[in-house]
């Protein structure tokens, strides 16, 4: 509808969802799916390194599963079935709970049903503590400054349901154009999809905090501006007050951004 394309990632880049989702979900109903009770404490530590605080933040859940129970299986206790979710993570082109259950509808082995299980306990137990999370400050000012000029977009690795209540539930989902989320593919094919539209790739922009959204954007020739983990507000406040000014009149500079993405990769390896 306009000329200008603003791609936001949801959680931990716009909502403040991250520490708390992984913290009293993700980690600890793995730790349940799997019965890994006795090694509580070091796997916790390791999936929120994995999935907070290093190069892998903001990875597709499924992904970051799968990198974990290998490290279980070698360390801790067999994974039955590893092998299989893993070959189907390096194949499949969609990471959500509906190709999970195509797997277990055709049979396959059932560690399936397992992460099927875990993803779907995820799911509710995000719903339950839905009063601990809303956007960071300076998101909504962002938000109406830009959807003035540029269309607003949601690309997320996080589930559609969970994504739009959020949004609508903080008053945001007015300004969006575009949802794409778990079940619209990877970040990378949902720009794809949003450049196929006609939007020209250098006055489309990615907003995220992970090097996931850093690749999204590279692979598809668009521009990216990160939001620091720690530094959230900051950050959204410096894209408003310079981001956004450089980005709507087009000079956005590979040296500005090569600035920001310096200080992006700094940050995320001082935590690691």
């Amino acid at each position: 509808m306009k000329d200008l394309l603003v791609c936001i990632d949801s959680d931990g880049c716009a909502i403040d969802s991250m520490e708390c989702k992984h913290r009293r979900c993700f980690g600890p109903f793995m730790v349940e799916v799997w019965h890994l009770e006795a090694w509580k404490a070091p796997l916790l530590e390791r999936w929120n390194r994995i999935n907070l605080y290093s190069m892998t933040r903001g990875i597709n859940r499924f992904l970051g599963l799968e990198m974990i129970l290998r490290e279980v299986d070698e360390t801790c206790c067999r994974i039955d079935g590893l092998g299989d979710y893993s070959r189907w993570c390096g194949e499949t082109a969609t990471f959500s709970n509906a190709a999970v259950q195509e797997q277990i509808d055709r049979g396959a082995h059932p560690i399936f049903a397992q992460v099927l299980d875990w993803s779907n306990r995820v799911n509710r137990g995000v719903g339950g503590i839905s009063d601990q999370i809303k956007p960071f400050d300076g998101v909504a000012e962002a938000l109406n400054a830009m959807a003035e000029h540029a269309d607003i977009a949601i690309v997320s690795s996080a589930n559609p349901q969970a994504v739009r209540e959020e949004w609508t539930r903080f008053g945001l989902m007015p300004h969006v154009a575009h949802v794409m989320a778990q079940d619209a593919g990877t970040k990378a094919d949902c720009i794809a999809r949003l450049l196929q539209m006609g939007y020209a790739a250098d006055r489309v922009m990615m907003i995220g905090d992970a090097p996931g959204d850093q690749t999204a954007a590279e692979k598809n020739g668009v521009l990216y501006y990160p939001i620091l983990a720690g530094q959230e507000v900051q950050s959204w406040q410096q894209w408003l007050g310079e981001g956004w000014p450089r980005f709507r009149s087009g000079s956005y500079t590979t040296e500005y951004q090569g600035q920001q993405l310096e200080k992006f990769r700094s940050n995320l390896t001082a935590h690691s």
